[in-house]
């Protein structure tokens, strides 16, 4: 390890405070480092960092969103994010503030837990021709541009018709994702580690309408049906593209995978708790 890109987000105060001190830390380590400052938006300028290809590791400091950006690039290539938490939740960003010196050191030293966590490719096809692609972490959401309209959609699994759907919108999420928007639309948690996909109606017109999980060997395919108000999709909720009717988005498990170190399974289940508030029944 060494040369290594730190992604500072401007809106966090002690965000370039601290990337100061890591690149202090790595020179004494002979590491190299630069810093690259993102301020939450994908259309910031010209000068938006998008190729993250030579470095060995990149240390974020901000929340999940910062690490979700980091992520979309890093994952292809197979390059490890050091994920410090500066922000609300942390389910991503699992490194303490308080610890970052002696996990970065663990790190260095190979010794770190590094988790793997699959994510989910999206395609876009209009008249037989891809006119969108990204990778997400976290989830893409299907929805109408209005909040109180509904939006109609076709969604097959491996070519087999799961029916038509009448809804707000559809979220796919990774097993990552599904602590996030698809949780919060009554969708199930699942196991970062698992390498699914989880379907989420959003505001069905439907009591029969109910989250699906899907295993990594296939692909959800969602046409977008004639509707009264347009069709937005999402990614990460950092990423829109705007949707015509009959264009088919197509979903699916890349290959690669996202690395994230020191985010243990044990530290998932305690954000699970300390976050969300999640418990399994009355403690002694």
């Amino acid at each position: 390890m060494k040369k290594c890109l730190i992604v500072a987000n401007s809106f966090k105060k002690e965000a370039i405070v601290l990337a100061d001190k890591i690149e202090e830390f790595l020179k004494k380590r002979e590491v190299s480092s630069r810093l690259y400052t993102y301020n939450g938006r994908e259309d910031s300028g010209n000068d938006l960092l998008t190729d993250f290809s030579g470095f060995d590791f990149v240390v974020t400091l901000g929340g999940d969103g910062t690490v979700l950006f980091v992520c979309r690039g890093c994952a292809p290539l197979g390059i490890p994010v050091f994920p410090v938490n500066l922000g609300e939740f942390g389910f991503l960003a699992a490194v303490s503030k308080t610890s970052w010196e002696k996990d970065l050191q663990t790190f260095l030293e190979g010794k770190s837990f590094i988790s793997e966590r699959s994510c989910v490719s999206c395609e876009v096809v209009r008249s037989g021709k891809t006119v969108f692609e990204c990778c997400s972490m976290n989830d893409c959401v299907i929805s109408s541009s209005a909040s109180s309209r509904l939006a109609n959609f076709n969604v097959a699994y491996n070519h087999a018709l799961l029916g038509p759907f009448k809804a707000n919108g559809i979220i796919v999420s990774t097993p990552t994702g599904s602590t996030a928007y698809s949780a919060a639309a009554g969708g199930p948690i699942v196991d970062p580690s698992l390498p699914a996909l989880v379907l989420t109606p959003i505001s069905s017109f439907s009591l029969s309408a109910r989250p699906l999980v899907f295993g990594p060997a296939g692909e959800i395919t969602i046409t977008v049906l004639p509707s009264r108000c347009s069709t937005n999709l999402t990614c990460d909720g950092q990423i829109d593209f705007e949707l015509e009717e009959d264009d088919v988005v197509i979903l699916g498990i890349p290959e690669f995978n996202a690395k994230l170190i020191s985010s243990t399974q044990e530290k998932f289940y305690s954000a699970l708790q300390s976050k969300l508030n999640w418990a399994g029944g009355p403690r002694a």
